[in-house]
């Protein structure tokens, strides 16, 4: 698809009157927790960096494990912060993967997902729908037990806990990811607007009204059809459906932005349609840009790093 077939598109989503009441809501959960983690050091050789596993408890109680990430010396020093959110059933990949980023002077907190790859748990109860996917995951007790809610305000609850520590400089806060990551990295900078810089790379979790037009037994989106396949083979429940679903399609978070926005999209995507992005992309505010390798899909994206190392290195 060509970039002038999206670059007007506004998306198929149909955002609820009381969304930022919602999460306004659930901001107000997140915060009446205690700002208290637990940090274990993990015994890594370097020169230059310093290994955690940080942990905290997140809204509905479930236990959420983060890579925390230091140079060796901060004492009198105010450092750039920098979030880190995996792919879908990932995880936040090894310690050694952020030693560049400290060696720059970040220190990096990368969280793992609820109940994915990594080692956070979900507390996620519900009925059915829990065979395929997670979008799907407590949809059916209504849009307070949808798993990516707690997912989200946990984004916020990591940025809280960034922001807290005594040798980062709160007015610095970076955050990345890409495929659901990258999703992750948009609805943290809607919940938390005052971060300074994102970068994301084919965000998911956007349209869902339109991935499913598409056809989405091939794509990220495959567990949408899947649901109405075994739990709705008549539809009887489809508008209920996709108006829960709103409340976390990233598209409705993206007016609440106020980071500035680097994007990366594959227009070759099949598993997450580029037009799904646009729609999230479209209704962004703050300052932004959008780089696009035409020959790509969901895949390593080459060049991209290099060119944008001054995005980070300022």
């Amino acid at each position: 698809m060509k970039h002038f077939d999206w670059k007007n598109y506004s998306g198929s989503g149909i955002r609820p009157q009381d969304f930022d009441a919602f999460w306004e809501d659930g901001l107000q959960e997140m915060e009446g927790l205690p700002l208290a983690y637990k940090l274990e050091i993990e015994s890594i050789p370097s020169q230059v960096a310093v290994f955690y596993h940080l942990t905290f408890i997140g809204v509905g109680g479930a236990e959420v494990h983060c890579q925390l990430v230091t140079p060796k010396f901060t004492a009198g020093k105010k450092l750039k912060g920098m979030l880190q959110f995996h792919g879908y059933h990932g995880d936040s990949g090894d310690f050694q993967d952020k030693v560049g980023w400290v060696a720059e002077g970040f220190v990096v907190l990368a969280m793992d997902a609820r109940g994915q790859g990594g080692l956070s748990e979900d507390c996620t109860k519900t009925k059915g729908g829990v065979m395929k996917g997670l979008i799907m995951r407590g949809l059916e007790e209504g849009k307070e037990n949808l798993y990516y809610r707690q997912v989200f305000l946990d984004t916020a609850h990591a940025a809280r806990i960034l922001k807290s520590l005594d040798f980062v400089d709160e007015t610095k806060i970076y955050a990345q990811g890409a495929s659901q990551g990258g999703g992750l990295t948009i609805a943290c900078a809607g919940l938390v607007p005052d971060l300074y810089r994102i970068y994301v790379t084919y965000p998911f979790l956007s349209d869902y009204r339109k991935a499913y037009a598409l056809g989405a037994q091939t794509s990220a989106f495959e567990e949408i059809p899947y649901w109405f396949q075994f739990r709705d083979p008549l539809h009887k429940r489809e508008k209920e459906v996709f108006d829960t679903l709103e409340y976390i399609d990233i598209q409705h978070f993206a007016p609440r932005i106020q980071a500035e926005v680097c994007w990366v999209v594959g227009l070759q995507d099949a598993v997450v349609p580029p037009i799904t992005q646009m729609a999230t992309y479209n209704k962004i505010n703050a300052k932004k840009q959008l780089i696009e390798l035409p020959e790509y899909g969901h895949e390593y994206l080459p060049k991209v790093s290099d060119e944008l190392r001054g995005y980070f290195v300022d």
